[in-house]
């Protein structure tokens, strides 16, 4: 193994352009070379491939996005399109590639190794923190306190005003950024995709709560819980409080990295280039308690990471 490709696919996350810097800075110090794949799976199938030094990824470790930029690819998910990207590795001699992104940008990787036999190795990087494998995903800690930011600013108003504050954060198909923003923040109902819950009881529950003179009330809600407008319309209606609706979402993606992300991202990329290096063929770096690990590049997306159930019911009963 000579020169490692490293690219950035799907949706971006604070903490991706540290983990290229901590790829870039190990393979470096191994003697092997470095080329960074510009728009995704996109930039693949099109050629756009230059290289990374240790002078390229100087001053990035902070910096929100990715410097290699990132596209969604249709073009991916066909067999003309994985040939035209398995051939774009062997015009650049890339012997070895490292996938930053979520459970469908593995998906492609995995299908890239099946194509031609490329080691790969995948980097979770997604605020959802729905990758299964990992305790944790780069950019998921930094949208959570981008979250707080906002919410602990909203808990003012809606307390000086007596409003009922509804909350929508990112995560269409999963609810563990809703969870994690929901608990920190103390939210009085956290709404997510996972766990069905009635509106007439959140209505008597608020009722509740303002005969005991709460002045306030702060629902967070994953957008994919159902229809937000419609579910503060229709508690506006059965309670006759004043609601609002605030939805955060692409404001959650941006923004410099927290601390726990560039630690998190400088761990994942500096193993990814070791697991390479000991012959790893199709693997994803996680994290389990504090320890790194990996799993099977195809587990990470065909098998379903739980929610944290207890978590949520400690939510419900200190929101009580």
């Amino acid at each position: 193994m000579k020169r490692i490709g490293v690219v950035t696919a799907g949706g971006d996350a604070p903490g991706m352009n540290a983990a290229i810097r901590a790829i870039v800075r190990t393979a470096v110090f191994n003697d092997l070379a470095v080329v960074g794949i510009e728009r995704g799976y996109a930039g693949l199938i099109e050629g756009k491939i230059h290289s990374l030094d240790i002078r390229s990824v100087s001053g990035i470790i902070n910096r929100g996005g990715t410097i290699l930029k990132t596209a969604r690819c249709e073009e991916m998910k066909t067999s003309h399109g994985i040939q035209k990207a398995v051939q774009t590795l062997k015009d650049y001699e890339i012997n070895a590639l490292i996938v930053i992104g979520g459970g469908g940008s593995f998906r492609g990787a995995s299908e890239l190794h099946q194509a031609c036999g490329v080691p790969v190795v995948g980097i979770p990087a997604t605020i959802d923190n729905d990758v299964y494998g990992t305790d944790a995903t780069i950019g998921f800690d930094t949208a959570v306190n981008t979250a707080l930011f906002s919410i602990d600013r909203i808990r003012d108003t809606a307390t000086s005003h007596e409003r009922v504050f509804i909350v929508e954060v990112m995560g269409r198909k999963r609810g563990f950024l809703a969870l994690a923003v929901g608990f920190a923040e103390g939210a009085e109902f956290i709404l997510v995709p996972e766990i069905e819950f009635n509106l007439d009881s959140i209505c008597e529950k608020l009722k509740q709560g303002r005969e005991k003179e709460k002045a306030s009330e702060i629902i967070v809600k994953a957008e994919g819980a159902g229809d937000s407008v419609k579910v503060a319309e229709e508690i506006k209606e059965k309670t006759g409080y004043d609601v609002r609706l605030t939805i955060l979402g692409h404001t959650l993606r941006g923004g410099a990295p927290t601390a726990q992300s560039r630690i998190l991202a400088n761990q994942f990329g500096s193993y990814a280039v070791d697991l390479l290096l000991d012959g790893a063929r199709k693997n994803m770096v996680g994290i389990r308690g504090q320890r790194l690990t990996s799993v099977d590049l195809d587990d990470s997306w065909k098998r379903r990471k739980d929610l944290n159930k207890r978590l949520y019911r400690l939510a419900e009963i200190l929101s009580s």
